[in-house]
């Protein structure tokens, strides 16, 4: 909206409500504010990026004849897409056919697609009337809005890339310090701005020692009770689609997932992915649980209105973690004396996840 207000001035929000691809960028580039773990979506908005500049390039925002031109080479534009950032490995799929099947999804109402193309010569053309908005008696061409748009996301995505890397490296080197540097280290790792794949990995590491010492009874009679340390275990990887699993802890049976949202509806298909079994939620946030609680249930009963179903998915909500529960539980596994074994542990999920003593 900045963006548009500094290009189009105060027509800026009639323009977004009337132009469907501004409203498309709006909805692909939401992951600019949620770390580099967030799906990026570069193959549609590059798909989108390269042929628009390719429409600049050859100044069709201010003359006409686009109806004339005899369309980019795929080869060119596939060239361009894997120039710009985090694009090295795109394929051709958004050109072809996924961006212009996505849009639709969206946009069902709208009789055009975005992208045009010869498949018999192999040239691609962006959709003009898609960039051309019309407000009253004014027609905006859109083409260098969305181009500095999709750069502004560019920017945000590799801002939180990079101090990912960052926090990386600095895992590599902290080891060889003092207990309390490490240990604000390992605290500063548990906040809300903080890469959701790094803040999965501690969350582990923390919860895997704090649980470590607890001892629970089992038996198949009162004469064979024996005594089992709680152990959690991680399922894979942070971005793996594991049914809603991230931990798992034995021999309770107990499942948890970290997420970074309080979008009621992902909690619920969590749930409902594994057949409504309880799951123990670790949250990224300062919120207070019973406010986080009360949000939750709020949006179920937006959702499905009906008070049986509500309570029947927030039974399954088993616990909320949220950051202050985990710096309270990491202050425990410290005074136990696991500060370093926490630190070991996210160093080693850390390798195994990003492999990061390989990156340039």
């Amino acid at each position: 909206m900045d963006i548009l207000k500094k290009n189009i001035g105060d027509k800026g929000n009639a323009v977004f409500e009337k132009s469907p691809l501004l409203q498309y960028l709006n909805i692909k580039t939401r992951s600019a504010a949620r770390g580099s773990k967030s799906r990026s979506s570069f193959a549609n908005l590059y798909a989108i990026y390269v042929l628009i500049e390719d429409y600049l390039t050859h100044g069709f925002d201010i003359r006409k004849g686009y109806n004339k031109y005899e369309g980019a080479r795929f080869t060119s534009l596939l060239e361009r897409q894997r120039e710009l950032p985090f694009g090295s490995k795109l394929q051709n799929h958004a050109l072809n056919h996924r961006l212009n099947e996505e849009f639709r999804k969206y946009f069902p109402e709208i009789e055009y697609i975005p992208i045009l193309r010869d498949v018999r010569e192999n040239r691609y053309w962006f959709n003009e009337n898609l960039l051309k908005v019309k407000v009253g008696r004014e027609t905006h061409n859109v083409a260098k809005v969305i181009i500095e748009i999709i750069e502004d996301y560019i920017q945000a995505k590799e801002i939180a890339f990079k101090s990912f890397i960052e926090t990386c490296e600095r895992l590599k080197d902290i080891s060889g310090e003092n207990d309390a540097a490490v240990s604000q280290f390992i605290e500063d790792l548990l906040a809300p701005n903080i890469d959701a794949r790094i803040f999965e990995i501690v969350s582990y590491a923390i919860l895997r020692f704090y649980y470590h010492d607890q001892i629970v009874y089992f038996g198949f009679d009162l004469d064979h009770i024996q005594s089992e340390n709680l152990q959690l275990f991680k399922t894979g990887r942070t971005n793996a689609n594991d049914g809603g699993i991230d931990f798992v802890m034995r021999p309770l049976g107990r499942f948890f997932q970290v997420t970074e949202t309080l979008d009621v509806k992902k909690y619920f298909l969590d749930i409902d992915k594994i057949e409504r079994f309880p799951i123990s939620f670790v949250v990224k946030s300062i919120e207070d649980i019973d406010t986080i609680r009360q949000r939750l249930r709020g949006g179920a009963q937006r959702l499905y209105s009906i008070n049986t179903i509500v309570e029947r998915y927030m039974a399954c909500i088993e616990e909320i973690i949220n950051i202050p529960v985990l710096t309270d539980c990491f202050q425990k596994a410290q005074a136990q004396g696991y500060l370093r074994q926490i630190l070991d542990e996210v160093i080693i999920q850390s390798k195994v996840e990003f492999n990061y003593e390989n990156v340039e």
